[in-house]
């Protein structure tokens, strides 16, 4: 078990965060979402252009204000507002949306007749955003404001632990002249903490820690990137490390999906992403992470803690579509200290970087611990050992998509139908390994996004997994029975030298386990009727109907419980994210197995992806060289 699961961090830190008192100064904008009418039947009398008619709208905080948002949610104990809004019915919603989040708003200023409040306006054509329309970019700050919102700035830090600059437009409060007011301000307050999130003028703040983006950081080192270049991770720490170097306090520089890196003093540490199931907004995920920041270092968390709180929080955001959500206590404390990390995602999308042990397959992504004396071995089934199930998700694709479309399935569109195919295949895709009942979780949170089947006609998770199962067993029955008329043997469904492998182990005293997500009773006559269910001595375990019962997780668990192992004492093979992800946070080895289950030999290149970026320490295609393979793992 890894030291983060034996530690709770999370715990620690939620737990003094109602102490904080932090303020957010800098641009408070909304974010308006209208849902336009696809009907453009009427014309405008006036134009005759046709009407966009609105059908629905809804106005959330953005910019500092999601900022302030987000540290209510998080439980800050006390949140100050220090800024500008406009005597528009623009700034009154914003002041009705922060009331229940009963935050200071003292500082929220409406000092100068002329200011526009900044709103960004997104109007929704069906699932597309169309062209955004913003309000407030033609702000100019007068020198009168400027000195009041100053003054409004040093009293908050005055009471507060750490101190937020929100800066989201060039213009308004980010200008350099208040800039260097804000920079006086920070001198005067030694005892407090400022964080700066800055799209423009980041390299003008002196005496704050500074979060940014990776290309924002390019910029900021004077090696500017397109916003479409990929910008690599060794390229994130290097350009983390100089502007630490060069402004004196902690950077922290995020790569959307793949994480972020943190620079303080001499250290700079990568924090990697969480793996994300289904479809994300990253909007508003920025304001989460500032926000997450400061809450952690306010109640005194180092800045690689306060990192990895933030990094949750985010992850937690951009899966709330088409608005700028917060992350709350609740949600935190379910994802947990030790979340499902993406590990490695260069590597894992660029075969060419793989480094295989000499004259072998046998690919190395992390080195192997020394004095590794494995006694217990649990292995995945379908797709590990197993190939009877292989074409699963061609039963499941079509089985989901006339689910989502339910009566529309015939009359839908091309668009909506095309639409539908690509999210299932995505979702297919990124949650294989996991067991039936959470994937038909999945599938009702698909059917509710789509709205094609009436609310009170859409299944519960057992009655869509009845559905797939039937549709899996006229397939699995075929093949069984091809199986006892003896027209395929069992070699005709295992992956290359898996039984060899299986017999070589039991032949050596290890332990043997077999876990997989599908129910329990098909594990073990598939496992039979293949000829091994004997070397795991009745150790196999499936789904058994709960849908909080993960077979993976629970035999890891109960292995490592009953028999008091420490990390690399046990390993696991498999071919999902699932198996290889748990064996990682306990510390075991992680052995990605990236089979071609057609061929039953040879890698599959997208499995590859996946394993590695579920923490597999070593990724083999299958066993044919077995052999090389147990030298590494000290079992030969």
């Amino acid at each position: 078990m890894g030291p983060e699961a034996k530690h709770n961090w999370l715990e620690e830190l939620l737990g003094k965060i109602p102490q904080s008192r932090i303020s957010v100064f800098g641009d408070f904008c909304l974010d308006a979402y209208w849902w336009i009418s696809p009907d453009e039947s009427e014309c405008s009398l006036e134009t005759g252009l046709p009407v966009r008619r609105v059908s629905r709208q809804s106005y959330s905080l953005g910019g500092a204000g999601n900022v302030v948002a987000n540290l209510a949610d998080l439980g800050v104990g006390e949140v100050r507002t220090v800024g500008l809004v406009g005597r528009d019915l623009f700034g009154r919603e914003m002041l009705k949306l922060l009331e229940p989040y009963h935050v200071n708003t003292s500082g929220l200023l409406s000092c100068q007749d002329d200011w526009q409040t900044c709103v960004y306006a997104k109007p929704h054509l069906q699932d597309n955003e169309q062209s955004r329309i913003d309000f407030g970019s033609f702000n100019q700050l007068s020198s009168h404001s400027m000195s009041a919102v100053a003054d409004a700035l040093s009293q908050a830090a005055a009471r507060s632990h750490a101190v937020v600059l929100n800066q989201q437009i060039p213009g308004g409060l980010g200008i350099p002249a208040m800039i260097e007011r804000i920079n006086d301000v920070i001198a005067g307050h030694p005892n407090c903490t400022f964080i700066v999130d800055s799209r423009h003028r980041g390299e003008l703040y002196r005496g704050a820690i500074l979060k940014m983006n990776c290309h924002e950081a390019a910029r900021l080192c004077g090696r500017p990137r397109r916003a479409d270049e990929r910008i690599s991770h060794q390229d994130c720490i290097q350009f983390a490390r100089e502007l630490c170097d060069l402004h004196g306090q902690a950077v922290l520089v995020t790569q959307g999906e793949n994480g972020l890196v943190v620079a303080s003093g001499n250290d700079v540490e990568s924090i990697p992403g969480i793996q994300a199931v289904g479809r994300t907004d990253p909007v508003g995920a920025g304001d989460t992470m500032v926000a997450a920041v400061a809450a952690g270092l306010a109640v005194g968390a180092d800045p690689r803690t306060a990192a990895r709180l933030a990094n949750i929080a985010a992850f937690i955001t951009v899966r709330k579509l088409r608005t700028t959500g917060t992350a709350t206590l609740a949600e935190l404390r379910a994802i947990g200290p030790d979340p499902d990390y993406v590990y490695l995602p260069e590597l894992a999308d660029d075969p060419r970087q793989a480094r295989c042990l000499d004259d072998s397959e046998v690919e190395v992504v992390r080195d192997l611990p020394a004095g590794l004396r494995i006694r217990h071995v649990i292995f995945d089934h379908d797709g590990t050992l197993s190939t009877l199930r292989q074409g699963w998700e061609k039963v499941m694709e079509p089985m989901m998509i006339r689910a989502i479309l339910g009566p529309c399935f015939q009359t839908a569109d091309e668009s909506t139908y095309h639409r539908v195919v690509d999210r299932t295949r995505t979702f297919i895709d990124a949650t294989t390994g996991i067991q039936t009942l959470k994937q038909m979780e999945g599938l009702i949170e698909l059917i509710r996004d789509f709205g094609c089947v009436p609310p009170d006609q859409i299944l519960d998770i057992h009655g869509y997994k009845a559905i797939y199962n039937e549709a899996l067993l006229q397939m699995m029955r075929k093949r069984m029975d091809k199986l006892k008329r003896v027209e395929l043997t069992p070699e005709d469904f295992l992956i290359k030298n898996a039984v060899k492998l299986l017999a070589h182990l039991h032949g050596r005293g290890i332990t043997l386990y077999l876990a997989s997500g599908t129910d329990e009773h098909d594990v073990a006559a598939e496992a039979e009727a293949l000829g091994y269910a004997n070397l795991f001595e009745e150790r196999i375990f499936g789904a058994v109907g709960d849908v909080n019962v993960e077979a993976k997780r629970m035999v890891l668990d109960r292995i490592i419980r009953e028999h008091n192992l420490h990390g690399t004492e046990f390993a696991t093979f498999g071919d999902g994210p699932v198996e290889i992800r748990e064996t990682h946070k306990r510390g075991g080895i992680a052995v990605g197995v990236a089979s071609d289950e057609v061929r039953r030999y040879g890698l599959d290149s997208s499995k590859r992806a996946r394993l590695i970026r579920a923490g597999a320490d070593l990724i083999v295609p299958d066993y044919s060289q077995f052999d090389r393979l147990l030298r590494e793992l000290s079992l030969a």
